[in-house]
């Protein structure tokens, strides 16, 4: 490899990445967990699967110049325009009052009626719930009964909708009674008082255990108190109806999950939702909560959140604190919210972010901000927005309408706000995906290698046994040699965000696949997931922060999700440009609607 400074960028062409890799279930998927995990021919299977993907020649045969970057390292960013100031070390109920005066004044008019009851696809809203708590509507309590209801309804479907793996009706009433009570006083926490939200089950979340959803994890790692990301939420009044299911150990991106059953998708229940934040997303589409939190390592939260139709932020590295998640010392995932809104994303994210004081020491995180939506320059900022898109790489997708449908949304959103779509190029999008592969999956596997050793991978479904069978394989050398990959990627993101404010991509290369029958007992299929991947990996690898927001259906009626990822602690701007987007297609959606309903 030439040094990243002398790579002609302008000369690079475009080279589409297949993967190669076996679909299996049933007794096929058995066998070839069996050689994977065969002493003599696993190393055999594993070499053969990552010569044929390019990664032996990648990783061992290629000179690379640049030296190893361990975690993302970023050149100092230019202050946000337009933005509030929320300050690290405040009281999160503080910053959620800040953030709510960023937002356009509420406007419960036409929102309380008959046809509201009547369109199950017509959220509520944090701010909803606030106002209809304040003004007698509802209480918590009343609201707690219904996501009871609703959650025994959903587990009793045919087929099933296993969306938590662990909930206490009893737990969920007594936290809605003491926001009611609070209420009855006239002495709400916050906006967020008496809301309702999920925690994914890699985070600790009392009184319940951490599994990461699988059969054992918590006779590991006992759950002593919340994790910090629960505790800010918390603090605000939150109230969490219990634990949300996940692909077993975050190693996956459908949600398939042979454990505790499959979770389907809301839009349509013989499909994936997504993952491996399956559960959270599940909930928030089915309108069950206004919110979740996720971890998002390798589209964790972004991936469900396109394929079940929500808005899914996941933030720089470092800006949330991780203590208290199963997987808080590896380089790639971070803990962030899932929401019907990029309203309650900015609610939500002003309560949870707030790094860690080794990371502020070692990332040097720019002020934490979010967007003021209601200055008077908010319109003038947008104008000025320059959207960068590699048009080859976001028509390479399997099904055109996916890709043709964020076109169509980024054309809009220039239209109406003025913003510029300008043409760059990203170079070596397949060392990136390679880069990630190795470095999420080499900290994955020594997370887990005492556990795997001492014989607790035969407690594992059969696809997480299949990748840490993989990652095993990953040598010391391979993960340096990602880590130098990583510090040339990064040269070429830093390049292309000299010339706009944020990259826009397709969040997934295709909407929500198909759930086959005989996969709810194991799957391998790493060429849907890789379709799903696609273009996600920036976030995690670079450590960037990155927002999918729903821009409509294809033709069955599932949705596409359009993906902005931004500077390098630029989570405001990005809020912006998304609420922009998100006001367009909330509009679309209201007027064809009211076409309907006439």
């Amino acid at each position: 490899m030439a040094p990243v400074e002398e790579v002609d960028v302008a000369a690079v062409r475009y080279k589409p990445a297949e993967l190669q890799a076996p679909h299996l279930t049933g007794f096929p998927l058995r066998a070839f967990v069996w050689l994977l995990e065969s002493p003599l021919l696993g190393p055999l299977v594993t070499s053969i699967l990552k010569k044929q993907n390019n990664m032996t020649q990648m990783l061992q045969h290629t000179v690379i110049p640049e030296r190893p970057m361990f975690y993302p390292e970023y050149p100092p960013q230019e202050p946000e325009r337009g933005v509030v100031t929320l300050g690290d070390d405040r009281d999160p109920v503080d910053r959620v009052e800040e953030a709510l005066s960023c937002l356009a004044p509420y406007d419960p008019s036409g929102r309380f009626t008959s046809a509201d009851e009547k369109n199950p696809f017509l959220y509520w809203k944090i701010r909803d719930f606030a106002y209809a708590y304040r003004s007698g509507i509802t209480t918590p309590s009343a609201v707690a009964e219904l996501v009871i209801a609703g959650v025994e309804e959903w587990n009793n479907k045919k087929p099933p909708m296993p969306m938590l793996i662990f909930f206490k009706a009893d737990d969920l009433r007594k936290q809605a009674d003491a926001s009611t009570k609070r209420f009855e006083k006239g002495s709400p926490i916050s906006v967020l008082d008496g809301i309702f939200f999920a925690v994914k089950d890699d985070i600790d979340c009392l009184p319940y255990p951490s599994k990461s959803a699988t059969t054992f994890f918590d006779e590991i790692r006992p759950v002593e108190k919340d994790a910090v990301a629960v505790s800010r939420l918390r603090k605000c009044g939150v109230i969490f109806i219990g634990k949300a299911n996940m692909h077993e150990l975050g190693l996956g991106v459908t949600g398939n999950n042979p454990n505790y059953g499959t979770v389907r998708n809301p839009h349509s229940v013989d499909r994936y939702t997504g993952g491996s934040s399956s559960g959270p997303a599940a909930l928030v589409s089915s309108g069950l909560c206004s919110g979740a939190i996720g971890t998002d390592g390798g589209g964790s939260v972004r991936i469900p959140s396109s394929l079940c139709g929500i808005v899914g932020l996941k933030t720089t590295f470092g800006r949330t604190d991780m203590t208290g998640v199963v997987c808080d010392a590896g380089t790639v995932e971070v803990a962030s919210p899932l929401t019907s809104s990029v309203e309650d994303s900015v609610l939500l994210y002003s309560a949870l972010a707030g790094s860690r004081p080794m990371d502020k020491l070692t990332l040097r995180p720019s002020l934490l901000c979010v967007p003021n939506l209601v200055s008077s320059e908010n319109s003038k900022i947008l104008q000025s927005v320059k959207v960068g898109k590699y048009t080859e790489w976001f028509h390479d997708v399997p099904d055109n309408e996916v890709s043709n449908t964020c076109e169509d949304a980024l054309n809009l959103l220039c239209s109406t706000f003025g913003c510029q779509i300008e043409e760059i190029i990203l170079p070596e999008l397949e060392e990136m995906r390679t880069a990630h592969l190795v470095s999420i999956g080499s900290e994955a596997f020594s997370d887990m290698n005492a556990h795997y050793q001492a014989g607790r991978r035969t407690e594992m479904t059969l696809d997480t046994r299949a990748s840490l069978a993989l990652f095993k394989s990953f040598t010391s050398a391979d993960y340096v040699a990602a880590q130098c990959l990583r510090r040339r990627i990064m040269y070429y993101h830093m390049e292309a965000f000299k010339k706009v404010d944020v990259i826009a991509t397709p969040t997934t290369g295709m909407t929500a696949p198909k759930i086959p029958p005989s996969a709810l007992k194991g799957e391998s299929d790493y060429v849907v997931s890789a379709k799903l991947m696609q273009f996600i990996f920036a976030g995690n690898l670079l450590g960037l922060p990155a927002i999918s927001v729903p821009v409509g259906h294809d033709k069955q009626g599932l949705p596409i999700g359009l993906q902005l990822i931004g500077r390098p602690w630029g989570e405001a701007s990005l809020l912006r440009v998304a609420s922009a987007v998100e006001v367009l297609f909330a509009f679309i959606i209201n007027v064809l609607y009211l076409q309907f309903a006439i």
